[in-house]
């Protein structure tokens, strides 16, 4: 589902076809921006990214005239709209029935709340170029009108990211095509209760990396993806204290944080949107409730076990020695 980040924008996953006309969806990461009048895609969530990594693509809001269910239009293609923009036809797809319903909506608002003023069209010559804030290198482009939408194309091929560094698109290096989709796992012995990507934070360098997460009702595992059949780590949910919401997650700068407290370390997190964060804490706290039963932590799940042994030690008050007891039976010290 989209939702609000930090910085007021909407944000989320899609699948687009990025090649016109060639029916390959790929899954990016799209943020609205309604005060920078864009609409871009990044291959995952920048925060996950390195360091000045271009984004994918980019739309103009003013450019866009239209935003539409496309189901009759790509009947294949499950949960489609189109963005109308110029002579350009784009098709995502969103995760389900409500997020297409949401994704148009929002879309068709920002369209309408960015349409310029005829006066804003106008050149002011007292104006001078406008500089970015880490020296933007100027790109000279040309204006088409077309069907009356306004196409601005580039003349130069070059391209400058947000610290004035020039980008050779044919250069730029793709480690992946796609992120990879919400595939399901093979079930494994113990039937899983919920999958998905999220991102973790590492316990040494402390960096984020994605990873695929599978609960089961014994233990909840991360993969490097969908496709490995050995977990990076596997941990069992009778040592895992409580999971919650983040309470710093103000502090660590990242939206739908949440973590998963054991005894000898805690996990953080990411989802990618707050209803799939809340449905990890309700689904690894429900299988924590399932196998321990209700209002019983991990420590009173130690205690318990220590209390259901039979061997029992028993202090003796008169002698300072402790008999033993197991069972019915019982082997006393001799006084």
């Amino acid at each position: 589902m989209p939702y609000v980040d930090r910085q007021n924008r909407i944000c989320g996953f899609l699948d687009i076809e990025e090649n016109e006309n060639s029916g390959k969806f790929l899954r990016r990461y799209f943020i609205l921006d309604t005060r920078e009048d864009s609409f871009v895609w990044y291959m995952d969530n920048p925060q996950n990214l390195p360091s000045g990594s271009s984004r994918v693509g980019a739309i103009k809001l003013t450019y866009i005239s239209k935003v539409s269910d496309a189901t009759k239009l790509r009947p294949k293609a499950e949960f489609c709209f189109v963005m109308n923009a110029g002579m350009r036809k784009y098709f995502l797809q969103a995760n389900d029935q409500q997020d297409l319903v949401e994704w148009v909506n929002v879309l068709n608002k920002a369209i309408k709340i960015t349409v310029p003023k005829p006066l804003d069209s106008q050149p002011h010559p007292d104006n001078p170029s406008r500089q970015g804030e880490c020296g933007k290198k100027q790109v000279s482009y040309r204006t088409d009108i077309v069907g009356g939408v306004p196409i601005i194309t580039p003349t130069q091929k070059e391209e400058v990211n947000e610290c004035g560094e020039t980008i050779d698109r044919n250069n730029l290096k793709r480690s992946q095509s796609h992120l990879p989709y919400f595939t399901p796992k093979p079930p494994s012995d113990s039937a899983v209760i919920k999958a998905g990507y999220c991102v973790k934070q590492g316990a040494v360098m402390k960096n984020w990396k994605r990873r695929y997460f599978q609960l089961d009702e014994n233990t909840i595992g991360y993969f490097k993806s969908e496709l490995e059949k050995e977990p990076l780590r596997v941990i069992p949910l009778k040592e895992v204290h409580k999971v919650q919401e983040c309470k710093q997650s103000d502090i660590m700068m990242r939206d739908n944080l949440f973590e998963i407290v054991t005894s000898s370390r805690t996990f953080y997190v990411q989802a990618d949107s707050p209803e799939e964060m809340h449905s990890w804490i309700k689904a690894v706290s429900g299988a924590i409730v399932a196998q321990r039963g209700p209002g019983r932590s991990a420590s009173s799940m130690r205690q318990a076990r220590r209390l259901s042994n039979p061997c029992i030690q028993r202090y003796t008050s008169r002698t300072g020695e402790c008999s033993t007891y197991v069972g019915s039976h019982a082997h006393r010290p001799s006084y």
